[in-house]
């Protein structure tokens, strides 16, 4: 119970953190000019918006994790290679640095880690491990490097990045809680701590982007706690848990360097390609678009869920298959009711408000007229001149 406690005040800290630095990172950004000026199309957002946002989750997992976790190779691994991380970020989103230097020091920053012990060393097969050797190392070095790039690429919406990070880290959690490793849970709680904390100011409108600065810290520090808490399952699907959970960021990353290389361009040369880019173009908001993509990241995590070991073997692919059935049939009703206006005006995930004449109008005249009937019946019933105590005059 002490130590469900102390993991409980660890995220309550982090989200304090986060939330409470957050004004201050922001008023640091404007003062070094790490501002986003949306002065092409790609861009959604029409406003200034400073953008080193990730500053204030960094600094809220470093103090929390500082003072309520052990100190362990791993947890100095996030600190050490987030940091690097960070000063590159800070430095890429006030002077835009060239795309390949980033990639270099994400490699550097991803070898690092795999020296220090964030290696994925074997699978498990019928009962037994299987040692990777050097591919282990090799696939440990791009997965690390990979997924602080795929975060990176899904940061094109406000609190979308951010948001699918707290979904999937959240998704982890539950994944190592069932699996009974609580070191691994501990880090994933401050984690999400530090993402939610941060939320309020990135949800849309966006009043500060978390960055490059953010997003590669997320997807490196996700990377290194999925190495040594998901993929350390005894099980051959441990390699399917991780990609279920960061399958969002993960083929929208990896479509959009085929993309780009296909059309002779450069595999970091934005565009408008993305997933949510693409959901914008076909008529939804920002914020339908992101709730869109946290309900199918929540999906995947909840999939992911299902796999991990301590549901027994023998429906542990029933429930998948259920739960992934359950999701693709939730996913057509919705398409088929959002792509309309029509429909995503009365879904309730759009913004807009329906006025009492756009109502009536949708109505034929007989039924509108009957609906004015009913309610004039009903309020001339109750009115009357009120007198100062609230209540109908007598007459």
């Amino acid at each position: 119970m002490t130590q469900v406690i102390l993991m409980i005040v660890s995220f309550v800290c982090a989200a304090l953190v986060a939330y409470a630095l957050t004004p201050a990172v922001r008023v640091l950004a404007f003062k070094l000019g790490a501002v986003d000026v949306p002065l092409d199309k790609r861009r959604v957002h029409k406003k200034p918006v400073p953008r080193i946002g990730g500053l204030a989750i960094y600094v809220s997992f470093l103090a929390a994790s500082a003072i309520f976790c052990d100190i362990d190779r791993v947890l100095v691994t996030i600190w050490i290679g987030g940091f690097v991380l960070v000063v590159l970020g800070v430095l890429d989103d006030i002077f835009r640095l060239n795309a390949f230097l980033k990639l270099g020091v994400q490699v550097a920053v991803a070898v690092f880690a795999v020296l220090n012990g964030s290696v994925i060393e074997h699978v498990y097969i019928n009962d037994g491990f299987v040692s990777l050797g050097v591919f282990g190392i090799i696939l440990s070095v791009l997965w690390i490097a990979g997924l602080t790039n795929a975060i990176n690429f899904i940061d094109g919406l406000d609190g979308l990045a951010c948001g699918v990070s707290a979904i999937a880290t959240a998704s982890m959690l539950a994944v190592v809680l069932l699996n009974g490793d609580y070191v691994s849970a501990g880090f994933c709680l401050i984690m999400l701590g530090s993402c939610l904390g941060f939320l309020p100011f990135n949800k849309n409108p966006a009043k500060i982007f978390m960055g490059d600065t953010g997003a590669m810290f997320l997807g490196f520090a996700m990377a290194i706690m999925s190495i040594n808490g998901t993929f350390k399952l005894h099980t051959l699907l441990s390699f399917i848990v991780p990609i279920l959970i960061f399958a969002i960021p993960i083929f929208d990353g990896l479509f959009s360097i085929i993309r780009r290389l296909v059309h002779g361009k450069s595999p970091f040369a934005p565009d408008r390609g993305h997933i949510h880019h693409r959901l914008i173009d076909m008529g939804f908001t920002q914020k339908e678009t992101v709730k869109i993509l946290y309900s199918v990241c929540g999906i995947m995590g909840l999939v992911a869920v299902c796999f991990t070991d301590i549901i027994p073997e023998s429906s542990r692919l029933i429930r998948t298959i259920a739960v992934m059935l359950i999701a693709v049939f939730i996913f057509i009703i919705n398409y088929i009711i959002l792509k309309s206006p029509y429909g995503r005006k009365h879904s309730g995930i759009s913004d807009e408000e329906m006025t009492t004449e756009e109502y009536l109008k949708e109505l034929d005249e007989k039924h509108a007229e009957k609906i004015k009937e009913h309610n004039t019946e009903h309020s001339d019933a109750g009115d009357g001149p009120e007198t100062p105590n609230g209540g109908a005059e007598e007459k």
